[in-house]
Formats: structure tokens, sequence, C-alpha cells
């Protein structure tokens, strides 16, 4: 199956990053290398692109796409080990780092991946391959009450209880293996009349999906590292599509930039507060009107943008 995905507010993710020709940039989440083309085409030979993916049939694609440029190092990594990365290439600071947190319409379209609830497949969901935990082991070995708790906070599913119950009758008679019987498992838990608003599986999925690939722990101390990676002027630009996402990126920005406790008449901070930088937009950029109804995936989009001082 060809890699196809088309990248989410890739103008407002590349203006965000205020590239400089000479510099060094990090796209941490490589996929089809979409936003990896347009930040390299802004770099002069002095420059310098690193493209991340845990994905190795990303990193091919990426690879055969961004062959013509010579100042482009491909990493199969995760972005959450971004110090240690740069580490290895004997880098102290970038100019910019951009992170599109989205699944790659790639991953959801090849079915046997298992991340759709369309079809009948293997559930597995793991971005990275070489990883062992996969959906079928969750599904089949978490406790109820943690597989509730999973499917209500990452996916915000009101019967997640009802599903969470259902799972593990239905794993005692024989293994959840395949995205048919999950799908199957959460239509009967959940009322007909609540299965109006779109496929009734697509938010357990998303659970599941980012429970295998720890998709929002580590969230925070990657945007905070991330942060500390940059130098002088550099910028940070964060595509979530999660609600949990957004809330641990924005919590990193302002701890980052820093609390002053000072009473408003002084003129000058004296609380001793450290600030790394500053926050380009309060609220977050959404995709446009013609986006989101070009691009449906587009619609759940927020970039933030932080810069270093």
């Amino acid at each position: 199956m060809e890699f196809k995905h088309k990248p989410v507010m890739l103008t407002e993710g590349i203006e965000g990053l205020n590239i400089k020709p000479d510099g060094i940039y990090i796209d941490g989440t490589l996929g089809g290398a979409g936003h990896s083309i347009e930040i390299v085409k802004k770099l002069s030979n002095k420059g310098k692109l690193i493209g991340i993916d845990r994905d190795e049939e990303a990193l091919k694609v990426a690879k055969k796409k961004l062959e013509k440029y010579s100042n482009v190092t491909l990493i199969h990594d995760n972005h959450d080990n971004i110090k240690k990365i740069l580490e290895n290439l004997n880098i102290e600071k970038v100019d910019g780092i951009l992170l599109d947190l989205g699944v790659s319409s790639y991953q959801l379209d090849e079915k046997n991946r298992g991340f759709s609830y369309l079809g009948e497949n293997e559930l597995d969901m793991r971005m990275d391959k070489t990883q062992k935990l996969d959906a079928k082991y969750i599904l089949n070995n978490y406790e109820e009450e943690k597989l509730a708790k999973i499917i209500h906070e990452y996916g915000e599913e009101r019967f997640s209880k009802k599903i969470a119950k259902k799972i593990c009758e239905e794993r005692k008679t024989q293994p959840i293996e395949t995205t048919k019987q999950l799908v199957k498992i959460i239509e009967n838990s959940i009322p007909i009349s609540q299965q109006q608003n779109g496929h009734p599986a697509k938010r357990t999925f998303q659970a599941i999906r980012i429970e295998v690939n720890n998709e929002i722990k580590p969230l925070y101390e990657t945007t905070k590292i991330c942060i500390e990676s940059l130098n002088k002027g550099g910028r940070l630009c964060i595509i979530t599509f999660h609600s949990l996402e957004d809330r641990a990126v924005k919590k990193a920005y302002l701890d980052a930039k820093g609390n002053c406790k000072c009473p408003s008449d002084l003129p000058y901070c004296v609380c001793g507060v450290k600030s790394l930088g500053k926050i380009i937009n309060r609220k977050p950029i959404q995709a446009t009107k013609e986006e989101q109804e070009e691009n449906s995936r587009s619609r759940s989009a927020k970039l933030r943008i932080f810069e270093r001082t």
C-alpha cells in the first residue's frame, strides 16, 4: 500500500517555525515527510534537517522522498527520546522542532496494522512494530478497571465501564484477536439509540491506540525537553489532536514561560522566576474552514508555538 498522508496545517506549521536557512531543525514525527520537505526546501546547504519516526515504513518512504537532499538525517526512534538523539549526534541545541502528533492516514488506512475499526484484521495498533506491547495484549490481559479508565480518559467514551466489562466477559470464552471481534463487543455495549454520531467503535479504538503507543503520558516532559533543546530564538511547534495532548502541551508551555509572582506595580521581577521563553499564540491555531472541509482529520487539530528567549 502506498504511504499517503496529507499534513494538517502544513502552511501554519512551517510559518510557525520561522525557519533560518542555516539552522538545524527537527521533524519529530516524520510520517510521509510532508512537513520535512517544506522545511528542507527553506534550508541552505549549511542548514540541517533531522527526521525522527518510530514507524519503519514511514522512514522508508521519507528516505525516498528526501533522497536528493544531502543535509538530512533520518532516525528510527521516538521523539520522546529527543535529548538522547541529539547527544548521539553531538548536537547541543537546534533552531526549531515540529511535532505533529496525529496518526498518519497511511497507518489508519492500512488495515493489517489494526488501527481501523473497518473490516477484520489482527489487533495490533503499534506505530513501532519492534515494540512488544500491542492492542491484543492490552485487551486480553488488562484488568477491567484499568481498561475502563483507559477507554474513558483516552477515548472520552461515556460507556467505558460497560465496554470494559463486556471485553472481560468475552475474553473468558475466547481471546480477542481481531478488529471485528472488538467492534462487535463495543456495538453490543452501547445502546443503539446512542450510536448515531459516527462509528460507535471510534472512541475505544482511539483509546487503545493511545495506550499501545504511550502517546500522552510522556508529552509534558517531552515538550519541556524540546524547549530546553532550542537555541535562542528557536521555536517549537506542536500540533495536537486530543484534548489531553493539548492540555499537556499548554501546561508545559506555561511552566516554561514562567509565572511571575511579583505585584503588578513593581517595575521588574524580583521573585526570581526563570523563564525559558514566550508563547507565540495565546489561543491555539486551528485549521481553516477550507482545510476542515477538505480533510476531516484536521477538525480537532490545534497548533501551539513556543519561542526560546
